[in-house]
């Protein structure tokens, strides 16, 4: 998951306005701030998803666009603009997999999950970034992405006890940066501009997304660790994910997926929620995105999606959780996904409380 931080300057305020639940909102153009284009002005109000209780008090409320649909593409929820643009952020990694693997990276198993990964940070991690570095005849000092401590707890605390400071191997895209050199230099790309939207890599990308959401993208930005952005709806990132889950055996879809659900560990962490998820549910390829992403397809071709409209992660889990019951898993019968169902609010260091879903997720 690309993690970084808004710059306070270019935060505009908005106007108030109240709206209901699935109502659009258009503000007069004369209470719209300087560069702000008249499209991005008209949106959709996303619908509440999660209520954050403390004790007997309900404190918070997070809201969100859910989208589930059964093999085929059957709607089975559909929870705030579901066709709506928004940037997946790391959500799309395995779809920029199979793109590098179309364009002819030879990776598989951990390695192949390590290109799909927001990885924690741990030695195992940083030890396979190498690898793919290595077998492309490249160092560390190849890789573009910004540089940033690791995101795992554990892995943190060790590398800053051991007197580390950010450099891009430890920044957690570091995997899907190293999986990118790797494919430029198998075709012969220039490995200094590979983050240029228009390079020959990124054209790539963008048609493989493409391809799979079946939509065209709606707008391109700049994700956290340096990386070209490219933004779908809810509904076309489902079809994508699903189209990598039911990928017939020997296809490069298939290959990424099992990559995936083989080595979960690899494409998040010891302990984290895209980890587990993947250990309890065989065949599922699931991926975690920054700003409250998530992604989940099923090897049947179901499929969930959801974004979390504060950008907050401690809902996202407990959202989808929500979302997969409404597929038909049974999240209370296995132990890992029903720790998943509700998120703990501390006091004093002590659960006091809950996130839970919320409206029409409960």
């Amino acid at each position: 998951m690309t993690v970084d931080r808004a710059d306070p300057g270019s935060v505009n305020t908005l106007p108030a306005v109240d709206a209901r639940p699935g109502e659009v909102i258009t503000v007069d153009s004369s209470s719209r701030p300087a560069g702000i284009r008249p499209k991005r002005w008209e949106h959709t109000v996303h619908e509440v998803v999660a209520e954050v209780w403390r004790g007997d008090f309900l404190e918070s409320l997070h809201h969100g666009t859910v989208y589930a649909a059964r093999p085929g593409g059957e709607t089975v929820l559909s929870i705030g603009d579901v066709d709506r643009p928004m940037y997946p952020r790391s959500s799309n990694k395995p779809i920029q997999a199979l793109s590098m693997l179309r364009a002819g990276l030879d990776l598989d198993g951990e390695l192949l999950a390590l290109a799909c990964a927001s990885h924690s940070g741990e030695s195992f991690h940083l030890d396979g970034v190498r690898r793919i570095l290595e077998g492309a005849g490249l160092t560390t000092e190849a890789l573009r992405c910004t540089a940033a401590l690791p995101i795992g707890e554990d892995a943190l605390r060790s590398y800053l006890a051991d007197g580390g400071v950010p450099t891009p191997l430890t920044m957690n895209c570091s995997g899907k940066h190293a999986a990118m050199l790797a494919t430029c230099v198998v075709n012969g790309w220039d490995t200094e501009t590979y983050l240029d939207p228009e390079h020959p890599l990124q054209r790539s990308l963008r048609a493989t997304l493409e391809d799979l959401a079946g939509e065209k993208v709606a707008s391109t930005g700049v994700d956290g660790c340096g990386a070209p952005l490219f933004a779908v709806s809810c509904r076309g990132l489902a079809k994508a994910f699903a189209t990598l889950a039911t990928g017939e055996a020997g296809s490069l879809e298939h290959r990424v997926a099992r990559a995936m659900n083989s080595h979960p560990e690899y494409v998040g962490g010891t302990g984290r929620d895209v980890t587990r998820l993947m250990r309890a549910l065989p065949g599922s390829v699931a991926k975690d995105g920054a700003e409250g992403v998530y992604a989940v397809a099923l090897p049947d071709g179901s499929a969930a999606v959801l974004k979390i409209a504060d950008g907050s992660q401690r809902a996202r889990p407990v959202v989808m959780m929500a979302a997969l019951r409404r597929l038909g898993i049974d999240t209370k019968a296995d132990e890992t996904l029903d720790s998943m169902s509700t998120a703990p609010v501390l006091g004093h260091g002590k659960p006091v409380g809950a996130v839970r879903p919320a409206g029409r997720l409960r």
